[in-house]
């Protein structure tokens, strides 16, 4: 098993603070508008999209995985690239492949919970206090990537479905905040809750992208896609500049699942 941060490696994932899941939902709404800027405003297509974002996804994850350290900017730039990618695939896999939102979620949740669970059983855990070398950090990489494309489908679905791009964000805004109840008044495992967060921020930010960048027609506010990437952008760099991040403990660090 390979060595846990503070046993000879030092973590290269940021502390989860307020600050991070703060970060983590701007980043998700990025990720929605900004992969729709490509796909639709700029015409490039599901496919072309999907590939695009995918070199960059894979150049930054080695970056990372080769990194010493941890470094803020280089961390959230992949899980930017984590989450564009998510965006353009689910929609490829769900409107292009015609997988539909029942069949892509599905999928998407086998495949992250296949990844989970030969993350565990190879190395003993998938607390995110583990993340510090390659194998680890692949599949935490791996873990990311499909929950943020799990959630795209899941916001996607929950929109479409008939709760509209306000009715989603409030559903999924309501599912996190009873999250940290169970994080604040039970015992229930942090690594478990830390997963669960992870993932539905992701639908939080979907819905909430939608609901800026959207026609009127559609329920939205009709928000320039590109604008509303460039805000956001904008809200993480000054984040990352005024509340400095570091590498530290993470809920369940004492726990080996």
């Amino acid at each position: 098993m390979e060595a846990a941060p503070g046993r000879g490696r030092e973590s290269k994932v940021p502390e989860v603070t307020l600050v991070f899941w703060i970060i983590k939902i701007a980043a998700t709404t990025l990720g929605e508008t900004g992969g729709d800027t490509v796909t639709m405003t700029l015409g490039w297509g599901y496919l072309a999209g999907t590939l695009l974002f995918l070199v960059a996804l894979v150049g930054l994850v080695l970056a990372q995985i080769a990194a010493r350290r941890f470094h803020p900017l280089l961390y959230w730039a992949t899980v930017m690239a984590s989450t564009t990618f998510g965006t353009t695939m689910a929609d490829f896999a769900d409107r292009s492949l015609g997988f539909g939102y029942p069949g892509g979620a599905s999928l998407l949740f086998v495949l992250l919970m296949a990844t989970l669970g030969l993350w565990y059983r190879t190395q003993g855990s998938i607390a995110v206090t583990t993340v510090a070398a390659p194998r680890t950090e692949l599949f935490y990489w791996a873990a990311i990537t499909f929950s943020q494309t799990l959630g795209t489908a899941l916001g996607d679905w929950a929109a479409d479905g008939g709760l509209g791009y306000d009715g989603g964000a409030l559903v999924f805004g309501a599912a996190l905040a009873v999250l940290a109840v169970l994080y604040f008044r039970t015992k229930l495992s942090r690594v478990a809750l830390f997963w669960a967060a992870f993932i539905l921020t992701r639908p939080l930010g979907a819905t909430v992208g939608d609901f800026l960048d959207k026609s009127r027609a559609e329920g939205g506010l009709a928000v320039s896609r590109p604008l509303a990437t460039l805000a956001f952008a904008i809200f993480i760099l000054a984040c990352l500049a005024l509340l400095p991040q570091r590498a530290g403990r993470h809920p369940g660090g004492q726990e080996t699942g």
